[in-house]
């Protein structure tokens, strides 16, 4: 598989290694990021590239020290999160731009669960710009209530789809609403489902809708 430099990683998460499934990078048409959540693994999120059925896509997972991005809530003040944050933002960073570099970065796909899906959330935001897509899983923009969103740049059409329980124990129903706010506002195409009492997971229809994102950058 082709390797992929993260050496300018610092704090945390440097010299963390990045999982590999599907395609290699080098003969991929698209590429997924998949970010895992608090307490899993890089080759945990990777068993759900084995869903989407997809011959041309490599997968890519930063796999988190001691299996956790940050160490207190995404609704903490971004402060009580460092370094390990912006650690964990630049792993993202350094693991995009290497698929950018191989398939394009209109082609490369963000895809997080719980920690993993606010990860993915503000990395997009932070640095937007057009890419193939989105999909946060229970998930949200960091930060504490208030937090100022005053993000540069321009997602311009990027897809993204954002699925969460209305009575999520660890996401608030309004973070998820606030997050959709501002993606649209960046410019991306949002779809957000809220499903009723399901809880802190993944269903079947959130899958089916990774799956035809993921799909149509395969046969683009």
């Amino acid at each position: 598989m082709t390797e992929i430099d993260t050496s300018d990683v610092e704090g945390p998460h440097g010299d963390q290694p990045v999982r590999h499934a599907g395609a290699d990078l080098a003969d991929a048409n698209a590429a997924v990021v998949m970010i895992h959540g608090r307490g899993a693994t890089a080759h945990s999120i990777l068993g759900m590239a084995g869903e989407f059925g997809t011959d041309g896509v490599a997968y890519l997972a930063p796999a988190a020290s001691r299996n956790t991005w940050y160490p207190y809530s995404f609704m903490e003040e971004m402060g009580k999160n460092q370094p390990h944050l912006d650690s964990a933002l630049a792993f993202v960073g350094a693991v995009v731009d290497a698929a950018a570099d191989a398939v394009g970065r209109e082609k490369v796909l963000l895809l997080g669960f719980s920690q993993g899906a606010c990860l993915s959330s503000e990395w997009l935001a932070r640095n937007a710009d057009t890419y193939g897509g989105l999909v946060a899983f229970s998930g949200g923009l960091i930060g504490p209530e208030g937090t100022p969103r005053e993000y540069d740049g321009s997602l311009d059409g990027t897809p993204a789809f954002l699925g969460c329980s209305d009575v999520d124990p660890h996401i608030p129903l309004e973070r998820v609403n606030e997050t959709t706010e501002v993606l649209e506002e960046l410019g991306a195409d949002v779809d957000e489902r809220i499903y009723e009492g399901m809880g802190h997971g993944v269903n079947e229809d959130e899958l089916s809708a990774a799956k035809a994102m993921i799909t149509s950058l395969d046969l683009a």
